[in-house]
């Protein structure tokens, strides 16, 4: 792809034929990853095949691509409830290597869209980490990892069965538990998400919807935003 043809895209959408499925879309969404092999493609780093009516050819899953665009326009994974083809989505993300997008299919349970109702707990876990950039790209400077609730008893089991975790420090308020650690290992901070996400499962939550934000504060920083949304049918409380 020449330059001249990157810089007249930017304001055109984009066509690709995905495994004989057309999809529009614009450059900035494909580009949205910088790392990822569509944000390598679209910057001219990788050599592109188009089809016999101009489209952007791309020998994979069709159907599939669907997710893997979605995801590129909002940073969200969200999924039907009869959803069937996790290990296949998830092989895709691979493919497109969307780091994000494989973290979130990485999680215990597959991500899934469930309908609320009047009588839902909601638990929310977000988590933000900062990356150096510097010498070891995998080493975490510093994780801040939150905790949102109004099911006091979830609070108080968190509080009491990762007190191990306790790094740095613990904050413990209403309604939020809030733990802060660092500098760690990568595979650390990855095993206290994992052990927070079975755990939340475990007390009968569901994940219902997920998001991953990318964002670089300073030269030699490189922050990720995590955030999941868990929910559980309450007992209805009679007046």
């Amino acid at each position: 792809m020449e330059n001249g043809d990157l810089a007249y895209m930017m304001g055109e959408p984009v066509t690709l034929n995905v495994g004989g499925c057309v999809y529009s879309t614009s450059l900035s969404t494909l580009q949205r990853y910088p790392d990822s092999m569509l944000g390598a493609m679209f910057r001219g780093n990788l050599p592109t095949v188009r089809d016999a009516r101009g489209n952007y050819f791309i020998d994979r899953d069709g159907p599939l691509f669907r997710y893997i665009l979605n995801f590129l326009r909002t940073s969200e994974l969200t999924l039907p409830c009869d959803f069937k083809e996790t290990e296949m989505l998830r092989k895709e993300a691979d493919f497109y290597q969307i780091e994000p997008l494989i973290q979130c299919l990485g999680d215990p349970k597959p991500l899934l869209l469930y309908p609320t109702d009047t009588y839902e707990e909601v638990v929310e876990l977000s988590s933000t980490r900062k990356l150096s950039k510097y010498s070891n790209p995998v080493a975490v400077i510093i994780t801040q990892l939150t905790i949102t609730t109004k099911v006091p008893a979830m609070l108080e089991s968190i509080s009491s069965s990762f007190t191990k975790w306790n790094k740095h420090m613990m904050d413990t308020r209403d309604y939020q538990v809030s733990f802060t650690f660092g500098p760690c290992d990568h595979q650390q901070e990855v095993s206290l998400r994992v052990h927070l996400l079975d755990f939340i499962s475990k007390a009968g939550f569901t994940i219902r919807n997920t998001r991953v934000h990318h964002m670089s504060e300073r030269a030699n920083e490189n922050t990720v935003e995590h955030h999941w949304t868990f929910c559980r049918r309450a007992h209805k409380v009679d007046d």
